[in-house]
């Protein structure tokens, strides 16, 4: 017997819209609040307006998300999970003077749907815990004004670049009280293996890895090519972006993971050899995106030093990329 008074899973998915859920899959009308995507298997999107009904073309899905705002508190030190974050954050909106929305092709390109607001938050704390690590965004103790308004300008262009997203306020929070040190001393202490060491996952982390190139790969290089540059760096910047579309091509014309030659199988130790490379590569590509952001805000004086930080990065995505396509030797 169906019982009409149960709400469904869909259901209760759209009414966390806002909330506990950032994006789902849309159905065939938008809620007024929200905003709709439609992307195609080549990455390409496209938005719909709040209420109104949605028509996919053949072969493209539908997405609906709600702008927000969000609130997250983030742990920006690894080391330190009291040191906390507070973000109030919102999607942005739509830019016209771009093709693509930033947060359109994350959508495409990497989440996970239904898109939980805490995972998002977690994938935006990684990006800020590792910008933090290398030193290209700085939060010392007792920090100054100045520093805090130089690290607040920093983490809006990097979550601005990376996501999409527009930053409203961050404010220092204590953390201490809602940490359970015991159960974190625990989960270290009993670290499972790596991911990549299991051979169930992966087909589908070399192909998540392979998708993010294929689709943001275009998007990063179109950024880059609107970055302004001294004249004396436009040599160095035209060599960056044909380093790319190499990259690009590579990418188009991987070989599958579990073939060492058409039909030839290829062993379960190269394959997760593969996946590494590729994973690495996806990594590589993360690098880039905050590297966009620091050019976007950097002073004339500091392109140059970016400039070679970006060949570092794209010298690190073609080791990778070459890797994952010959990977049969004993070494990798």
């Amino acid at each position: 017997m169906i019982d009409f008074f149960k709400r469904g899973k869909a259901d209760e998915g759209a009414a966390a819209l806002g909330t506990a859920t950032l994006a789902l899959e849309a159905g065939a009308v938008l809620a007024p609040a929200c905003v709709g995507v439609l992307c195609d298997a080549t990455g390409a999107t496209r938005r719909i307006e709040p209420g109104a009904r949605i028509k996919p073309g053949a072969g493209e899905r539908a997405i609906c998300f709600h702008p927000g705002p969000y609130r997250f508190e983030l742990a920006p030190f690894a080391g330190a999970p009291e040191i906390g974050l507070r973000l109030l954050y919102a999607v942005g909106a739509a830019d016209p003077r771009v093709a693509q929305q930033r947060f359109d092709l994350y959508l495409a390109s990497e989440a996970q749907l239904p898109l939980a607001a805490v995972d998002f938050g977690r994938a935006m704390e990684t990006a800020v815990r590792r910008e933090l690590e290398q030193g290209n965004l700085t939060l010392p103790p007792c920090t100054t004004l100045e520093e805090w308004h130089l690290f607040r300008a920093g983490l809006n262009q990097l979550l601005y670049t990376r996501f999409g997203v527009m930053v409203d306020d961050c404010i220092p929070v204590d953390l201490g009280e809602s940490v359970d040190y015991a159960q974190l001393l625990l989960a270290r202490a009993e670290c499972a293996p790596p991911v990549l060491a299991q051979a169930a996952v992966l087909p589908a982390s070399d192909a998540l890895a392979l998708r993010r190139l294929f689709l943001e790969l275009p998007g990063l290089m179109g950024a880059l090519r609107q970055v302004v540059l001294a004249p004396g760096l436009f040599g160095q910047h035209q060599a960056l972006l044909q380093r790319l579309d190499l990259a690009c091509l590579s990418v188009g014309t991987m070989p599958a993971l579990e073939l060492a030659a058409p039909g030839q199988p290829l062993a379960p130790l190269q394959q997760q050899r593969r996946t590494r490379h590729s994973v690495r590569a996806s990594a590589a590509l993360d690098e880039a995106w905050a590297l966009l952001a620091r050019l976007n805000r950097a002073a004339p004086d500091q392109l140059a030093a970016l400039l070679d930080d970006a060949d570092r990065i794209a010298a690190n995505l073609e080791l990778d990329l070459a890797a994952r396509r010959t990977c049969y030797g004993e070494a990798a």
